[in-house]
Formats: C-alpha cells, structure tokens, sequence
C-alpha cells in the first residue's frame, strides 16, 4: 500500500531534492510537500514535480490548524521535518524567526503528530548543534553522543528542536528518528550559503567575500547523498535514535574558494574580498558516521571532485534560476550582510 508522505520545508533546497530523488526513484509513496514559501522556499524547485504523486500545500508549520488540516485532508502516515530557519549570519541580525520557526514550528509539527498518530515522524537536525571541534586535533570528531554545545543563534535553534524531539521520545514513546547532517552542496542551494553564493557571484564577475583567514574546516556533504541517508533512516532507522549524516569531505574555506575560482578559471586575487569574520563563528566541523554505516549500511556515494563540478554545471545551465533570485530584498541582505567588512 503506498505511504503519504508529509515533507515540510519541501520548497527549499534540501527538500526539494528529497522530493526529486523519490519521484526519479519511482518510490511507492504520495508526497505532501507542505512549505510556507518563506524566502528560501521557491515553487520553481517543485514545479515540474507536481501531480499525482506530489501535492504542493502552503503552510506554516507554526500554525497547529494548516498542520492538522493537511495531515487529516491527506491522511498522512508519516512526517519529514525539513523546514527551518537556517542561515547563520541571518540568526545573527535577529534571531527571532529562528527561535519561533525551529522550536516552536518543531513543537507544533510534535503535537499534531501525536495527536494523529503519525506512524514515523524524522526530524531533520544539523551537525552545528555539536558547537566546534579543535584545529588540532584531526582525529576528534563528533558522535552522536557528543554534548550539544550550539554556538550561533541558528544552532541554538536547531538544538531547541532536537532535544524536543528526544524528550517527545522519552515522553510519549513516539517514533522518532534524527539525522544530523554537515554541510551540504548540490543544485536548488539558495545563494546566500557559501558555495552558490561564491558561484554565481562569479559568475556575475563579482568577489567572493571570505571570512576571516578562510581557514574554518567544514565536512561537506552533496545533497543527493544526505537525501539517500534520510530515506535510509526514515525505512530502517531505530526510534529514539540520531544518526549523523557526513561527506566524509573536510576541506577549509580557502580550499573551498580556490577548488571553486580554479574549476570556473578565475584568479585569486582579482576575485577574492577578505571579510571581517562573523561573530562566533566555528573553527572546525568534522563528523563520524560509523553509527549510519553499521547499522545501518549508508556511506556517501559521491566524491567532492566531481560532485561539485556537478553542481557548478547546474549553476551554469540554470542561470535564470539564480538571477531570479538575486534580486530585490536578496539584495538588500546582501548590502546589510557584506557592506563595509
């Protein structure tokens, strides 16, 4: 019997590529893909999806009667909690949505899932909860059992939701399953995040703006791989358990920048702005995901030398996509975000 699925934040980038990757999969599931339409959801990540098998409904997450009406109009079985706030330089200016949409809109998401007897309910989490590593110590990574140490506004947020989620667990012996993921890359990323912001400002012959001495370490993850954990997770993952989601991949900021400018032949020095590092900013994130392989038998398929020219293309042959978005108060966030570092 097929599934309905509720996919929340489904507009964005994540989830949208989780919506294609089960529609080009040909999974035997109904999708419910449930968005606000925030800044970062955009309907042309799904337009071409919808039909039978997706149904697009717009929705806050925050709002108990939207969620309630869509899980009983389509009688869903199972929930994916994508939807967030998620950029920390935004948490930064104001950290009000962050707290409202990824606690509260989490909280809300628990209740009615509770309420309606959801049958799998996987909350979508963030390495960044973990706080930061040590430069020094490369062998030092994070666990699932690993303290939360949140270090920004956003991962803050993210912590709020995910110990939510843990005690619903403890509480109310619900069916519960967290991923927590490192930094992803792929088509769909809105360009206010590192990579596509770094490619389309080239392309637009723009500077790149790096932080401080582009030396913070990142695990980057592509997006289609962290898609496959989920649904991995979601089909045989243990209730009450988190599972983390890496790339396998650290690369610093500057190693980022200089694979980006040398695969788009661009030199250093005429497109490189150095920028006053953000407040707080994390040194390193490193993840260990024995716990997903073992149990569970998810590795990452793709290499980061080919899948981020794979995502350059995509830049490159969806030109409007990106233009379209930057634009009007994109712009005005950018000025605020980068003028005068």
């Amino acid at each position: 019997m097929t599934k309905t699925l509720l996919v929340t934040g489904a507009a964005g980038f994540i989830g949208s590529n989780f919506v294609r990757m089960l529609v080009k999969r040909r999974e035997s599931v109904k999708i419910i893909a449930f968005d606000k339409l925030t800044y970062a959801g955009n309907m042309a990540n799904l337009a071409d999806l919808l039909g039978d098998q997706v149904v697009f409904v717009k929705g806050d997450i925050c709002d108990p009667a939207a969620v309630t009406k869509a899980i009983e109009d389509y009688r869903v079985d199972e929930i994916v909690h994508f939807a967030a706030e998620s950029h920390v330089d935004r948490s930064i200016l104001g950290s009000g949505p962050f707290v409202q949409t990824n606690v509260v809109g989490t909280q809300v998401l628990l209740d009615a899932a509770r309420a309606k007897d959801i049958t799998k309910f996987l909350y979508v989490s963030t390495d960044e909860v973990y706080g930061t590593l040590p430069e020094d110590q490369p062998d030092v990574k994070f666990t699932e059992e690993t303290p939360l140490q949140p270090n920004s506004p956003y991962s803050a947020s993210k912590a709020g939701g995910d110990v939510l989620v843990r005690s619903y667990f403890h509480t109310f012996n619900m069916p519960l399953l967290t991923t927590r993921c490192s930094n992803n890359y792929g088509p769909y990323h809105f360009p206010e995040k590192l990579i596509p912001l770094f490619v389309t400002n080239l392309m637009e012959g723009k500077q790149v703006p790096l932080y401080g001495d582009g030396k913070n370490v990142r695990d980057w993850l592509y997006v289609e791989d962290h898609c496959d954990a989920i649904w991995t997770v979601l089909q045989r993952g243990a209730f009450g358990e988190a599972y983390n989601v890496g790339g396998n991949n650290e690369m610093t900021n500057r190693q980022i920048t200089e694979t980006i400018l040398k695969a788009m032949d661009k030199p250093w020095d005429q497109f490189v702005k150095y920028v006053q590092d953000r407040p707080g900013h994390d040194r390193r994130y490193a993840i260990d995901a024995t716990k997903i392989k073992e149990h569970l038998g998810w590795e990452p398929k793709f290499r980061f030398d080919s899948a981020i020219k794979t995502t350059i293309q995509w830049y490159r042959d969806n030109e409007k996509w990106w233009r379209d978005i930057k634009s009007g108060d994109y712009l005005k966030y950018y000025d605020t975000q980068y003028a005068g570092r």
